[in-house]
């Protein structure tokens, strides 16, 4: 696990815009944009679980994710890991809605069909012009 350096945690825990790579069955990118926040040390994003990318983690847990400073484009992480883990449950519901309140300001409102993955960052880096 990469130690994350402060720059890089500022970025995942404010409400920045968060796009998430994932690996395709026949080994093409897939990225899309997601919420992100850290729970544990770890990275947490959530989704359906049967999403594009839940599917594409399920058979590769490799992921990559790139955040930018809402208000400065120009200021970012990159970071590359694994899925460690799938949460779902109550143990979900309470990183959804805080990942939904820091985002939209309110508790998720769909109460169904949602899961948390945990990522262990193994290679995270900032930058800011």
């Amino acid at each position: 696990m990469a130690e994350l350096s402060a720059a890089v945690i500022a970025l995942v825990e404010g409400p920045n815009n968060a796009h998430l790579a994932t690996i395709m069955p026949d080994g093409s990118p897939h990225s899309v944009p997601v919420w992100v926040g850290m729970e544990g040390g770890h990275l947490a994003i959530q989704t359906s679980p049967g999403s594009r990318k839940a599917r594409n983690i399920a058979r590769d847990p490799r992921v990559a994710l790139s955040v930018t400073l809402r208000d400065q484009p120009f200021t970012m992480a990159a970071i590359r890991g694994r899925v460690i883990d799938r949460l779902d449950g109550e143990d979900a519901w309470s990183i959804i809605d805080r990942l939904s309140i820091k985002y939209t300001g309110s508790p998720y409102p769909q109460r169904s069909d949602r899961v948390v993955f945990l990522i262990d960052a193994e290679y995270a880096s900032s930058i800011g012009y």
